[in-house]
């Protein structure tokens, strides 16, 4: 077992930078949507062997005087903070099973700025979909879809449908319902990621491919291509889609031969679909432990990560969703070696 410690005052460390949460980060909030969030950052600081760090975070409403003397009131923050307070430790009980290091802070702030802030040292922040009102109390409203776009560190949001396979209880009668229609598929020990040809893109592989060697997973590199619409300004007209297929699969191949001189032991393939890759990538997010794409696109096949294409998927998703921020990786920098960038989906 790991240590367990309850931080119930953020200056408790004088804001100093050593106080500052690093390993995976997942913010909780009671509600069950957080629950989901904590088991799956449980179990993923356990595989990396990093410490855990809870975080729930509050703020106090001000309200409108309605009096003559007008201006601004706020309320005692003792009541909501011992709630917050209390959050924090049933989530550290509630994960007291896992051979991990864990921590909790209760934060007085915007949930969106509180996790962003912690972005800038953690290895990974997770999320539910959307909270109670609290701490995630806008997610996916506001939270979960600001820290994916801004966040330094990789985020990966948890929706409630895959709650069954955390193994947690949910009472939300809708998602129940839809969980009892799907028919419970059996999840397979399979990473995907979205790729659009960009850089984005690539960095969004690398990240994806140390996560299935991780879970002892293969990687399903997947490439969907919607119809032409006039928003891909690269192809052009008349578009022969059969020689753009060709191509891209020219690319996708030299692209999985760049993958696998730094990945020589993991299992790796790719799909190339026809169709809308919100819709391709969410049918994946449903049978698969988890779907990666990158925070955005800049061209290439579909040219549109977080975007129009990470942002949806995160709307729609089955199972659990890392969106990988842009960042410079010393691996790019061989891949025009092994053959055609533009247009390349690894």
């Amino acid at each position: 077992m790991g240590s367990r410690e309850l931080h119930p005052d953020p200056a408790r460390n004088g804001g100093s930078a050593s106080s500052a949460p690093h390993g995976i980060v997942v913010g909780v909030d009671g509600s069950d949507h957080g629950q989901c969030a904590l088991v799956w950052a449980a179990r993923e600081a356990q595989r990396r062997r990093r410490p855990l760090h809870i975080v729930t975070a509050y703020s106090v409403p001000i309200f409108a005087a309605s009096g003559l003397d007008g201006g601004y009131a706020t309320v005692d923050d003792s009541v909501i903070r011992e709630g917050a307070e209390a959050i924090a430790r049933q989530a550290l009980e509630k994960v007291s099973a896992y051979d991990v290091e864990v921590t909790s802070s209760v934060e007085n702030g915007d949930a969106a700025g509180v996790l962003l802030e912690i972005s800038e040292t953690a290895e990974l922040l997770v999320v539910g979909t959307r909270g109670r009102g609290g701490f995630v109390g806008r997610l996916l409203g506001s939270v979960s879809s600001a820290l994916p776009a801004h966040a330094k560190c990789p985020t990966v949001t948890v929706p409630l449908f895959c709650s069954d396979r955390l193994g947690q209880t949910i009472e939300d009668r809708r998602v129940k319902a839809e969980q009892a229609k799907s028919g419970h598929p059996p999840v397979e020990n399979v990473v995907v990621v979205g790729v659009d040809g960009s850089e984005q893109a690539r960095v969004a592989v690398l990240e994806a491919a140390d996560q299935a060697e991780r879970l002892g997973a293969s990687l399903r590199v997947v490439c969907a291509v919607p119809q032409y619409s006039g928003s891909l300004a690269w192809v052009p007209a008349p578009m022969d889609r059969k020689a753009l297929f060709d191509d891209i699969r020219v690319t996708l191949d030299a692209g999985m031969s760049w993958l696998r001189s730094h990945y020589p032991h993991l299992q790796a393939g790719y799909e190339l679909k026809d169709g809308s890759p919100v819709d391709v990538l969410v049918e994946e997010s449903r049978h698969v432990e988890l779907v990666v794409v990158g925070t955005r696109g800049r061209g290439g096949f579909t040219g549109m990560l977080l975007g129009s294409t990470s942002d949806g998927v995160l709307h729609h998703a089955k199972g659990p969703v890392m969106v990988v921020p842009d960042r410079e990786d010393p691996r790019l920098a061989d891949r025009a070696r092994f053959g055609p960038i533009l247009g390349d989906a690894a």
